[in-house]
């Protein structure tokens, strides 16, 4: 049985006239699922009783199993989903003043073994489909009881330009009017730095927003912190997040944590500016790396993060420091499913 989900609105329009289903129930059913979070078809009030049952018959709207949600005393509240494979993946609600952002996971695991990331550690299964990407939307939608999902962020488990047509395909729906309505400029696709696809991406005729991360400004420590960065080295990313700012006119945030011992010294901040000259659309977000055990890091004291910082912004970086959210629950990409298998 095919999810609902994996249309957009014209291809529904398309799919129904094949079924012999007028066209402008399409619109009808985006208007109960994305706008008014209902994912029963029997719950459709302006539908026949026929109607209804056709498409019992032939489609499902939601295919998410909760296993377990954990909510921080600052608002966050992460949830662990049961895929129909049994997969594991992870979302995150981030409650803020005037906004409220969706964290959410685009494959199922990670192939990419960042050594402070605990996506990984359980190795890669496969990619979501569009209709789960947008499953895990509506799910946090359902959670937030009167208050509007404002922001989405493509940065929970997995590398989002790495399963791109179903994020695109996602994206065009979250962005759609006719769909969650979400302006391009509050959705933002986090990568480890997948050269050719942020090329693509810039073709794509979207303002969304394109967070890298980055991590390290010298290829030998990125390639040890990223091994991605092998095959994409340090010099061709920044050419081409270069060409996205250029060709999107937005700016590119480039992501920053900071380890203890590892890339939180004076001379890593120094070859960030380096790297970064010239580059009027950029700024650094500088994140406290998290605590964990299976990875051995530990991040930088506040001391080393506020010279880092202040070393940045003397040289006319645009900086910010993250403020933490969610880390009495475990609120980080992949460390709710890590303990949740482990257990």
């Amino acid at each position: 049985m095919q999810d609902i989900k994996e249309f957009n609105l014209k291809e529904l329009e398309s799919e129904f006239l094949s079924l012999g289903i007028k066209a402008y129930h399409a619109r009808q059913i985006f208007t109960w699922i994305y706008k008014k979070g209902v994912f029963d078809f029997s719950r459709m009030s302006d539908l026949s009783s026929k109607l209804k049952k056709l498409l019992d018959d032939k489609f499902k709207i939601l295919d998410l199993k909760l296993i377990q949600s954990r909510k921080s005393k600052d608002g966050t509240k992460k949830f662990l989903f049961e895929l129909a494979d049994k997969n594991l993946i992870e979302a995150v609600i981030i409650p803020a003043q005037g906004r409220v952002t969706g964290c959410v996971s685009t494959q199922g695991g990670c192939k990419f073994s960042c050594k402070f990331c605990a996506s990984g550690l359980l190795g890669f299964k496969r990619n979501l489909t569009c209709s789960e990407i947008l499953g895990e939307i509506l799910y946090l939608k359902s959670d937030i009881y009167g208050r509007n999902l404002t922001h989405i962020v493509f940065m929970g488990i997995g590398e989002p330009l790495d399963n791109y047509d179903n994020v695109l395909e996602a994206i065009r729906i979250i962005n759609s009017k006719d769909g969650f309505n979400i302006g391009a400029r509050r959705i933002t696709i986090s990568t480890c730095g997948i050269t050719p696809a942020i090329k693509r991406l810039a073709e794509e005729n979207l303002q969304i927003e394109l967070s890298v991360s980055l991590h390290a400004a010298n290829d030998k420590l990125r390639s040890n912190l990223m091994p991605v960065n092998k095959k994409y080295p340090l010099k061709e990313l920044i050419k081409a997040c270069k060409e996205y700012s250029l060709k999107t006119n937005r700016q590119v945030t480039f992501e920053h944590i900071l380890i203890k011992g590892v890339n939180s010294s004076l001379k890593n901040a120094q070859d960030l500016v380096k790297l970064l000259e010239g580059f009027k659309l950029s700024k650094i977000n500088i994140i406290p790396a998290n605590y964990i055990k299976e990875l051995h890091i530990e991040p930088a004291d506040k001391t080393a993060m506020i010279l880092f910082k202040d070393y940045l912004v003397k040289y006319g970086v645009h900086v910010t420091l993250r403020k933490e959210r969610g880390e009495d629950i475990g609120a980080a990409c992949g460390q709710l499913r890590l303990q949740h298998e482990k257990e």
